[in-house]
């Protein structure tokens, strides 16, 4: 029986700004930038898998025209980006298909974070989804001493897609859906409500919006734009094969996070990059928490853990009682109360120690400082850009690193200008 190719015409008539033309009135005026996709022929990769999924209508506006301009020249931008969103893409991809959800919502963490897991915005939220605290809490985001899962690659994912699912649900319009994710489903409902009550449509173009959220569904369409014909725009996206890039792995040791790193035989940002959710040195098998790896590190791993002679910690646990100071307890175990302090993030101010869980430094953990990108995602402060400031500059004032500088205030390049409020890692004063 003779076998018939089926081919699907996928039109990505929405295609603004290098895919648009205007006509005189500065009209935006839809290009035919249709391509054929052979669905007989499997997607060489999850970009094409991503493609092959669009299912939330094209917006042509003069913001996507702005929207994809802005991306388009700015190639390199998109590159680390894309490169950044190569660990996780199979995973949500994954997750998306499996929910029947359009796979645009796998290109949201490029609006939300630049794809950075612990961005950290000024608004408290974190992680690639950006949740803030109380959403992440409604959707059992777990943020304890021990970890903070706004963070955490997977749960995060499920979290979102569930909040997602849920807007939709509610607002039953894929743009309300995407500006409640931005703004609050209440906040938009209320702006429909306005608008009925004034006789004006309640559409997602007809809304009177905040900026940040008149911009929010532009930006995700002019990513789609890009990932739909990256050649176009000279954007080179990485290659995500169509397979796991990560698997989990179940802790039945306490072990250093740095430790870890290296019996995976990973470098500690990439190791981080997978497991930025721990907010401690120490990876306590007590938590009902996994390690996260590539997969072609796992038999590594558990080979170079059963081969591992040395202390696998350099901590201890110490459950401290009502009544103690933190200075009783450093002479207790003989190290200084700063050391003390800096290990658990505990601020001067602060004098009893009661009912809480400390860290204690062994001797072999003199050396060992907090992973700075994880404790750039605890606590904040700003400082405002002053004349002749450079982000190295600011750097070495606060005692970080400009990659901890770029990655909390989600920055592109090391250039910074005058007035700029960067979010500092640490707390204190203001400046």
């Amino acid at each position: 029986m003779q076998k018939f190719r089926v081919l699907i015409y996928v039109v990505l008539a929405s295609l603004a700004g290098c895919a648009g033309l205007s006509d005189n009135s500065g009209r935006l005026v839809a290009q035919d930038t249709s391509r054929t996709i052979d669905l007989t022929v499997p997607a060489l990769d999850v970009w094409e898998r991503i493609r092959r999924g669009y299912a939330i209508p094209n917006l042509n506006t003069p913001l996507v025209d702005k929207w994809t301009k802005y991306y388009a020249s700015h190639p390199e931008a998109m590159q680390r980006m894309a490169s950044r969103a190569g660990k996780y893409l199979y995973y949500i991809v994954e997750e998306i298909n499996r929910r029947g959800l359009p796979t645009e919502l796998a290109l949201l963490p490029f609006v939300e974070s630049a794809y950075n897991p612990v961005a950290y915005s000024s608004a408290r939220a974190s992680g690639l989804w950006q949740f803030i605290p109380s959403t992440g809490t409604q959707f059992k985001l777990k943020q304890d001493w021990w970890h903070d899962q706004r963070r955490d690659p997977i749960a995060s994912t499920n979290a979102a897609l569930d909040y997602l699912s849920y807007l939709f649900e509610f607002q039953g319009d894929w743009y309300l859906a995407l500006a409640s994710y931005n703004w609050g489903e209440g906040s938009v409902k209320r702006a429909i409500t306005r608008n009925m009550a004034s006789g004006k449509p309640t559409d997602y173009l007809s809304l009177n919006m905040p900026d940040e959220t008149r911009n929010y569904v532009p930006k995700l369409q002019a990513i789609k734009n890009i990932v739909a014909d990256p050649e176009r725009y000279a954007v080179l996206l990485p290659q995500v094969g169509n397979e796991p890039y990560f698997v989990t792995v179940k802790k039945t040791v306490n072990v250093d996070f740095k430790i870890a790193a290296e019996l995976a035989e990973m470098p500690i940002e990439d190791f981080q990059a997978l497991n930025p959710s721990f907010n401690q040195p120490l990876i306590s098998p007590q938590e009902d928490h996994v390690v996260i790896l590539p997969r072609d590190k796992v038999d590594i791993f558990k080979a170079n853990l059963a081969q591992y002679k040395g202390e696998l910690s350099s901590w201890k646990m110490y459950e401290a009682q009502q009544g103690e100071t933190f200075a009783s307890i450093a002479a207790k175990f003989g190290i200084q109360e700063s050391r003390l302090r800096e290990a658990n993030r505990i601020p001067v101010s602060v004098r009893s120690a009661g009912d809480q869980s400390l860290l204690i430094p062994t001797p072999a953990a003199q050396g060992i400082r907090i992973t700075p990108q994880i404790a750039a995602a605890q606590a904040v402060r700003t400082h405002t850009v002053g004349n002749g400031e450079s982000l190295a500059t600011i750097a070495r004032r606060y005692g970080t690193t400009v990659a901890t500088l770029r990655a909390l205030n989600n920055l592109k390049s090391d250039t910074v200008r005058v007035g700029m409020k960067l979010r500092i890692p640490g707390t204190g004063s203001r400046s």
